[in-house]
């Protein structure tokens, strides 16, 4: 074992040689390849369980009694606020509150919870919304978002405070969390729309499981977090446990559980527009549906409301949980101010010019028609450079790596993948990778899992290059961490189609597409722990260090670098499920592959059972991958440690 510790690398690349010693005298044999009509009997097995359930769905008890009444009750919870502030309802033309009582709501709650600032901004942000001519759009989308964070939190909040007062179930609810965080959001989808169809349910309760995570642990972080004199004073006092969670313990966690609403509602909106592929409406719809007809224009205009919707969204929830009480304006104050702001929503109810958006000022179309052209100049007088960057990547790195993962017997590629796991990570770590190879092999999806495979490995490592580089110098410098965070934190709001729009643009629809795409998303992430983990190096090490005369790039490779490997290897674990995601998703823009057959499978029926067992081949890539990088990292945790 200790020969294994010693000469770990040394192992890895002997591995690595062997393997392609083997695929250059075996390639092409024993490779599980699938075209793309050709279905296996596992997806034929998927078809017939969707036939049986949707014949079954009016006659089935447990869907008359359960799955029915769910979807019913969630779709008519959907409808009820879409009607108010989104589609007509009541008899009405349009919605309750048209759009200058929803923009005049807006700015008051914003001043409400958070600051004037912030307030003028949010109203700005939605007036613009109506100004791009995406008005019900945004309201369909702001309507499915609010009604998931509803739901998350009514769910989440009491989930989190159990956590946070019994360890028993903390340790049991932390796997559960875990799982569902690092699932990539698309493969949600597929399995929801098996019980609860295609429509604003199946949207809904995907939201719900990808946002309520992390209000869940961070709801159970603050309660945890509260001082124990305080706690202990309480008791002593004689308060019951109620009183103590009532008065000491939610009131000390306050702030915690803000920031955790605020990562829920990001969640939730980059969800809600990743669910337009099982038509849920919104921004998304529209964003999808330019994506596949590759109308940049469009998809850009609908993209940047996705994003103005994401920083006012972002900025209130944010301002809230930085606000002290101090900060809050005098009640009789919220009252005076409360009064325009209901007569703007009469005004919304009364009167049809408050209540639609005025066509005429619509500058929506002049955006799609100038960001089209930009595009059409783009892809005609800088295709040498875009085109030229794009072929050497594809050639140099990801045809080869592809040929490698894909064109290997099946059995060589399992082989080589447990092998590494056992020498990289631990046993554990090999017994799941070896599991989830095989039920890949089960799900009759090998060769496109490799596909997407490669393009994960070489997004993540430039992923990696990028976040130590830029981690490394946020680490050192705090004027660079002052300047690149913000940066950093508003790329991390944005949701996972915005990141696509730009790089169609440059690079049209391509393998090459997604995956740059996918460096851009993963970056901030990477290169936010990476910079954590180099500024935890103690300070006095350094110092040592230069005080013994090393240079500042011995200083970084020697001691710096080596010091925080642990946190290197967690930014490439969330570096990893951030790039899967998004290369998964690149599948709308040419990526092909496991996204491709996802994709496929919602539009097409008879794909549908392929589409399933291509969201399930995807899950057990992304276990694989983060059992794998979550060994490897803790191994060098305990090693730092001895």
């Amino acid at each position: 074992m200790s020969i294994v510790v010693r000469n770990r690398g040394r192992i890895v690349a002997g591995i690595l040689a062997v393997w392609l010693l083997l695929w250059l005298v075996l390639r092409g044999t024993h490779t599980l390849a699938l075209g793309g009509a050709q279905l296996t009997t596992v997806h034929r097995w998927f078809n017939d369980l969707n036939d049986a359930i949707g014949a079954g769905r009016d006659s089935n008890p447990l869907f008359l009694y359960f799955f029915n009444h769910i979807r019913v009750g969630i779709d008519e919870f959907v409808v009820v606020i879409q009607s108010v502030i989104a589609q007509p309802s009541f008899d009405r033309p349009v919605p309750l509150i048209g759009w200058f009582g929803v923009v005049a709501l807006v700015g008051f709650g914003s001043w409400a919870v958070a600051n004037i600032r912030v307030a003028l901004l949010a109203a700005a942000g939605f007036f613009f919304l109506g100004l791009q001519g995406l008005w019900r759009e945004s309201m369909d989308t702001l309507a499915l978002t609010l009604a998931a964070v509803i739901i998350s939190l009514a769910i989440g909040i009491p989930l989190g405070v159990w956590a946070g007062m019994s360890d028993r179930f903390n340790r049991l609810i932390t796997p559960v969390l875990d799982f569902m965080q690092i699932m990539p959001s698309f493969v949600y989808l597929a399995p929801l729309t098996l019980f609860f169809l295609i429509g604003p349910a199946s949207a809904t309760i995907a939201t719900l499981i990808y946002a309520a995570p992390p209000v869940i642990r961070l709801t159970a972080h603050g309660i945890r977090s509260a001082p124990h004199d305080t706690v202990e004073a309480s008791e002593s006092l004689g308060s019951t446990r109620t009183q103590t969670l009532t008065k000491v313990l939610l009131p000390a966690a306050k702030r915690t559980i803000v920031l955790g609403v605020n990562q829920t509602i990001m969640a939730a909106l980059a969800m809600v527009t990743i669910a337009a592929l099982i038509d849920a409406p919104g921004l998304g719809k529209t964003v999808v549906k330019a994506l596949q007809t590759l109308d940049v224009g469009t998809a850009f205009n609908a993209g940047l409301a996705i994003v103005v919707m994401a920083i006012v969204l972002d900025r209130v929830t944010t301002a809230a949980a930085g606000r002290g009480r101090r900060n809050r304006p005098h009640r009789i104050i919220l009252w005076l101010a409360a009064l325009p702001t209901a007569f703007a929503v009469w005004l919304s109810y009364t009167y049809v010019w408050a209540a639609e958006f005025d066509s005429n000022l619509d500058i929506g179309s002049k955006i799609a028609v100038w960001a089209g052209d930009v595009t059409t100049w783009v892809q005609s007088n800088l295709a040498p450079v875009t085109g030229g960057i794009k072929d050497v990547f594809t050639l140099v790195l990801i045809d080869p790596l592809q040929s490698v993962l894909a064109d290997s017997p099946w059995w060589l590629v399992a082989a080589a993948i447990v092998a590494i796991s056992l020498v990289v990570g631990s046993a554990r770590a090999a017994i799941v990778s070896s599991v989830c190879l095989a039920l890949i092999v089960f799900s009759g999806l090998w060769s496109d899992s490799m596909t997407t495979l490669a393009s994960t490995i070489v997004a993540t490592a430039f992923t990696m290059v990028i976040g130590i580089v830029v981690g490394v110098w946020m680490g050192r410098s705090k004027r660079a961490d002052r300047v690149i965070r913000p940066v950093l934190d508003a790329g991390q709001t944005m949701p996972v189609f915005v990141y696509l729009v730009p790089f169609l643009a440059l690079f049209a629809a391509s393998r090459f597409t997604a995956i740059a795409a996918a460096v851009v998303y993963a970056v901030p992430v990477a290169t936010k722990i990476v910079a954590d983990g180099i500024r935890g190096v103690s300070a006095t090490t350094v110092e040592a260090s230069v005080a013994s005369g090393a240079s500042t790039w011995q200083t970084i490779t020697k001691v710096q670098l080596p010091m925080s490997a642990r946190a290197v290897a967690l930014a490439t674990n969330q570096g990893l499920i951030y790039v899967l995601c998004m290369v998964v998703v690149g599948g709308l823009v040419g990526a092909g592959a496991l996204g491709y057959d996802v994709v496929a499978g919602f539009s097409q029926g008879q794909l549908y059972g392929k589409g399933l067992a291509a969201g399930i081949a995807i899950v057990l890539l992304g276990v694989m991958l983060d059992r794998l990088t979550q060994a490897a990292a803790n191994r060098m945790h305990r090693g730092g440690r001895r």
